[in-house]
């Protein structure tokens, strides 16, 4: 009677000491569940900043280009002339000032990025999309030079200093992934095609068009020719593969308005260049108009892309701003009620699409600062 009853007490003790070990593992994971969203706040922005946030100042710096060729232009037609020149210059200047202020600040964060998690910049750099954003500072710049107010850069010298640290990047990325095409089989352009490779030819085209303001039209034909050549054959690989779209994200799909973006700016830097808006402009123009057309006619394409706002949303405005620019340049070289028409058109779309997420950003800033598009990890 002994022998059982030493039994039931063992039993016992046992199972007081499991239910007694079970909560405090249980607390302990629960300690560490909480602490791992902590440590992902620490990091803060600076470790979801990535050059893809350069989009929103490649718009901001697209839509001050805009307003300022609209407030300068005084001979379109005597239908929308009156119009155009309405727009007051402040308004331009304080766009530009907007987009400058923006730029240093992601600038700043992306610089921190690169000290303190260098291995994302890295792993950035390797990505098939985020290496093609990596053009995106640099076309930002480009463009707030191309766009700065005359008082700012007072003689070519002085705009000269500042082009030529933009443009050695700009090279440099498409000596880097050129090169790739032709010889790394990993990273051959039939394998890593995407829209946003077209980042690299909106580069050498907004260097080029930025590089005739100082007069120096060797250097922005060099660029030209080195752009469209490669267009050429990105958008051929683009065209004839119908599964390009697997290699984005179905939250990135507005990237698809790149195609609107390198003939519009192609058109812009050939009338740099040329010194009119010729037929090799307006056939580009057609293009990107048609092409506009075309994707603003597949609203289902980008359904899955506007349920929740992110900074991809950003790919809508500078393409438009683009197709703006060329349709202006375009009615000043027609001076038309219909070409004239259309640049109004695609003018008052631009600017309105250009403030809603304006808006948006303002409203929604701490979603759209920790929530982006591509991740990229802290981990070799």
């Amino acid at each position: 009677m002994v022998h059982p009853e030493i039994g039931l007490e063992v039993v016992i003790d046992s199972s007081i000491t499991k239910h007694h070990k079970q909560p405090t593992t249980t607390i302990g994971r629960k300690q560490s569940a909480i602490k791992t969203p902590s440590k992902r706040s620490q990091q803060g922005v600076i470790a979801t900043i990535n050059a893809g946030y350069f989009r929103i100042c490649m718009s901001l710096g697209g839509q001050a280009l805009l307003w300022k060729t609209l407030s300068e232009k005084t001979d379109i037609s005597p239908t929308f002339g009156n119009l155009f020149t309405k727009i007051p210059s402040t308004a331009f200047f304080l766009i530009w000032s907007l987009a400058v202020c923006i730029f240093v600040s992601l600038s700043i964060l992306y610089i921190l990025r690169c000290i303190f998690h260098f291995k994302m910049v890295k792993s950035e750099f390797h990505h098939h999309v985020g290496v093609n954003y990596l053009f995106a500072p640099w076309i930002s710049w480009l463009l707030l030079l191309r766009s700065a107010p005359s008082f700012i850069f007072p003689h070519k010298y002085s705009y000269e200093y500042v082009w030529w640290p933009l443009i050695v990047p700009v090279i440099a990325l498409d000596l880097k992934i050129y090169g790739q095409w032709f010889t790394t089989e990993k990273r051959f352009l039939s394998m890593v095609a995407n829209p946003t490779s077209q980042m690299s030819v909106i580069g050498n085209l907004v260097g080029a068009h930025a590089a005739i303001k100082m007069g120096w039209k060797e250097s922005g034909i060099c660029l030209f020719t080195l752009g469209m050549t490669h267009y050429l054959v990105v958008f051929i690989t683009l065209y004839q593969r119908l599964s390009g779209n697997n290699h984005l994200p179905s939250r990135l799909r507005p990237v698809f308005f790149l195609f609107v973006a390198t003939p519009s700016m192609a058109a812009l830097a050939w009338k740099s260049i040329n010194g009119n808006f010729d037929m090799l402009c307006k056939m580009l123009f057609f293009l990107s108009l048609f092409l506009f057309t075309s994707l603003a006619s597949r609203p289902v394409l980008f359904k899955k892309s506007l349920k929740s706002f992110s900074v991809a949303w950003w790919a809508f405005s500078f393409p438009l701003s683009f197709l703006a620019l060329a349709s202006t340049a375009y009615a000043q070289q027609v001076k038309g009620v219909t070409a004239n028409g259309l640049a109004l058109i695609l003018s008052t779309i631009s600017v309105l699409v250009f403030v809603f997420l304006l808006v948006c950003s303002t409203l929604k800033i701490d979603s759209l600062l920790r929530n982006p598009v591509l991740s990229f990890s802290d981990e070799n």
